[in-house]
């Protein structure tokens, strides 16, 4: 990308954020935000009031040293006391004033991020597409605190810098008057000398900031997105550690986090290199700052033109104005800090838009639609990758409800990708999903999500646990074969590492229950449980629910005796086709067909009393 792309590209995402942020300001409801924002400006009014204060009491104070004047320094005293005070409360105010703006600002942008990333599965879709939109909890967690509490420190900053500077150029311009001398035979006047120094002072070491912290931006982006990368990767070894310790990848963890902690401390050492040159800019100018003006109000002193409280108040206003003007100088740092994530939310409101424009537009999109006929229907469903390759081509299925379909193919043909475009959460293609109206579809992955909290919250989810009755709950934990955790229910605990992947699983028929769904799609939903817990839970599922469709991706062949139809992903070029298999069995428990299958393949006699044996089956089908 050339330097003028980037620039504008950083420019958009600059006004992108703005565009959302101001909402917080606009919005009918946002009455009281807006009295708060008036509230703090007024306060600023009034501490550059109280600060011009303090500079007259800063003048009549030394003239009254200079002369001797006991009475006048104790009055001055004892003025101080009162001005002291309300300066005080007056600051407090608009601390408390602004960093309430700031909580309310960050509550409310961070809670319409988020709405817009947990809505219509956009959380998992961002995975899908590429952009520099990585590491969302990173976003809008630090990122969006610095995003959020630095335009209003910039804001109270500008507006009190402004008014200070007004007010101390006026102080300067009245008390300096201005400096006459003679320089080779000629008389020289220079009006408003002291205004015309600080101004001159100010744009120089300005301009030194600017040139010298140019690349304090890039810098600070790239800094963020190590941390971000390295905290990604700390995350991923704690979340996969059962694993690595199995596999012993110790070491390869290690160096893999090496090498994340060397970009990080490189792109720390740029950033340290840009802050040893502002900081040998903003030192001097602390420095020489405080020692000019009574350097060039010494003249006027000597020859009798200025008093001592006037050349005090004159390097008090002087060090007033070139603290409003040097602003940028103070603030450039954490100025290019806000950018930088500023940007970086914006980045992922970016792709959530074109999320949002890919669904309404429904080009290149699936569509999801309802109507009556089947419980689930495809209609020329085609399923792509982001960069329009085809996986799936054009699909066409039917199931009715009551129907146990199996789908099946070899590894990489997209059964899983064919899965998650039924659930919605995969966008890219074409086709429709015909559902029936006011059906409930529920999808079981193969790794069940364990939520933070209690035991109970996790079986209900996404219910609340006050949903659901007590007895519910622990009756059908012990149906699925988890009774021996039941008294743990209330027990906040890490519960996806203390259950293992088939109690998990187990977990996961829980929740599939108690939520009674009209359509289930099962991906690998049972492949961590044995052949005997697999082939109970079926059946009871199959028991309980006798009107549910329930569509199953796997590849244990003993999922065929459970299913009563197979229709296979057959890998094809240009994408896998689906195309109908085998009637599988008649609707019959899980035992029953695999041990009709077994004596199909061996050929084996059929029992004794297979009409016994049917009527057995059917009545624990019917209970």
């Amino acid at each position: 990308m050339s330097v003028r792309s980037k620039s504008r590209r950083q420019k958009q995402l600059t006004r992108r954020f703005w565009q959302t942020g101001r909402e917080f300001w606009l919005e009918r409801e946002s009455g009281w935000t807006r009295l708060m924002t008036l509230a703090l400006a007024a306060l600023i009014v009034m501490q550059v009031v109280i600060q011009y204060g303090l500079n007259v009491w800063n003048r009549v104070l030394f003239d009254g040293l200079e002369q001797k004047q006991g009475g006048v320094v104790l009055q001055q005293a004892m003025i101080f006391v009162p001005l002291a005070i309300v300066s005080i409360a007056v600051a407090v105010l608009i601390v408390y004033v602004r960093m309430r703006t700031q909580r309310r600002w960050r509550q409310w942008y961070t809670n319409r991020t988020i709405e817009r990333w947990l809505d219509k599965g956009r959380y998992y879709q961002l995975n899908l597409i590429e952009g520099d939109h990585h590491n969302p909890e990173h976003r809008m967690a630090e990122d969006m605190r610095i995003a959020t509490e630095a335009p209003l420190d910039f804001a109270v900053g500008i507006l009190g810098a402004s008014l200070t500077a007004i007010t101390f150029i006026g102080v300067l311009w009245s008390v300096g008057g201005s400096l006459a001398f003679t320089w080779d035979g000629m008389h020289i006047v220079i009006p408003g000398y002291l205004v015309i120094a600080v101004v001159a002072y100010c744009a120089v070491i300005s301009t030194g900031m600017v040139i010298i912290a140019r690349s304090f931006v890039p810098s600070a982006e790239r800094k963020n997105q190590s941390e971000a990368e390295f905290r990604s990767a700390l995350t991923r070894v704690r979340e996969y550690g059962e694993s690595i310790a199995i596999l012993g990848g110790e070491r390869e963890e290690r160096a893999g986090l090496n090498q994340l902690l060397h970009k990080l401390i490189a792109a720390w050492r740029r950033l340290a290199q840009q802050y040893m040159r502002t900081a040998f800019v903003s030192h001097g100018n602390f420095i020489i700052a405080s020692v000019l003006p009574v350097i060039l109000a010494a003249p006027k002193y000597l020859a009798g033109e200025m008093s001592l409280g006037q050349v005090m108040q004159a390097a008090a206003a002087f060090v007033q104005v070139q603290y409003a003007f040097n602003w940028l100088v103070d603030n450039y740092p954490r100025l290019a800090e806000w950018q930088a994530s500023a940007r970086r939310v914006a980045s992922l409101l970016v792709a959530l838009d074109h999320l949002d424009r890919l669904e309404a537009s429904a080009v290149g999109a699936i569509r999801r639609v309802e109507g009556d006929g089947a419980a689930l229907r495809l209609r020329g469903v085609s399923v792509m990758l982001s960069d329009g390759t085809v996986v799936v081509d054009d699909a066409d299925a039917k199931v009715d409800f009551g129907e146990r379909v199996l789908v099946a193919g070899d590894s990489g043909t997209g059964k899983s990708t064919l899965v998650r475009a039924i659930a919605g959460l995969w966008p890219w293609g074409e086709g429709e999903v015909v559902i029936e109206p006011g059906a409930k579809l529920f999808l079981m992955p193969q790794k069940p999500y364990i939520p933070l909290g209690t035991l109970r919250r996790a079986a209900t989810y996404p219910m609340s646990p006050d949903e659901v009755s007590d007895q519910t709950v622990r009756e059908t934990m012990d149906l699925v074969g988890l009774g021996h955790v039941v008294d743990r229910l209330d027990d906040e605990d890490t519960w996806d590492r203390i259950l293992s992947g088939g109690e998990q699983q187990r977990l996961a028929f829980v929740r599939l229950f108690l939520h009674a769904p009209d359509i289930v799609v099962m991906d690998e939903a049972t492949s961590a449980l044995d052949t005997e817990s697999q082939g109970k839970l079926l059946d009871l599922l199959h028991e309980r629910l006798p009107h549910m469709a329930i569509i199953s991706v796997g590849h244990r062949p003993e999922l065929e005796a459970f299913h009563e139809r197979k229709i296979k992903l057959v890998r094809r070029e240009g994408g896998a086709r689906l195309v109908d298999g085998d009637i599988l069995a008649p609707s019959v428990g899980f035992f029953e067909g695999l041990a009709e299958r077994l004596r199909r393949h061996k050929r084996l006699p059929p029992p004794a009393e297979p009409k016994a044996s049917r009527r057995e089956g059917s009545s624990r089908s019917a209970a």
